[in-house]
């Protein structure tokens, strides 16, 4: 359904090492950096088909989270779930909402942890096991 998902940040570096560290305890390659059609700096993430920006604003704008948005990124197990959430706090992001768990849906059980990141995106962490252990 989506081609790629992108993002700003007030800070590239910044939020390049917070990203490299983060999406790095799921098993995601470190971003690269490339340059944007507008000039704009940007860390691209690649991971199963899926990619990822971390963008400069274009044209001088501001930077600012969505309202009512989430980016979420699947997990393979329980504890990359926990270690999303450890790592992203260690990095300077901010832990909202129940701390990681898990929690029962109509759709079937599913392991979750929600952050801020270092401008205010809100980032989820998500694995939805087979069986409950």
């Amino acid at each position: 359904m989506f081609s790629h998902v992108m993002i700003g940040t007030r800070d590239l570096a910044r939020a390049r090492r917070f990203y490299d560290a983060v999406l790095g305890r799921i098993g995601i390659e470190p971003g690269t950096l490339d340059t944007g059609t507008a000039g704009q700096q940007r860390v691209v993430y690649r991971h199963g088909g899926q990619t990822f920006f971390v963008t400069e604003p274009l044209h001088d704008g501001s930077v600012a989270p969505a309202n009512g948005s989430t980016l979420a990124f699947r997990c393979a197990s329980t504890e990359e779930v926990y270690a999303f959430h450890h790592m992203a706090l260690h990095h300077g992001g901010v832990a909202i909402e129940d701390a990681p768990g898990l929690r029962q849906r109509p759709t079937g059980p599913v392991v979750l942890a929600y952050v801020r990141d270092l401008d205010g995106h809100k980032l989820a962490a998500v694995f939805r096991p087979t069986t409950v252990r």
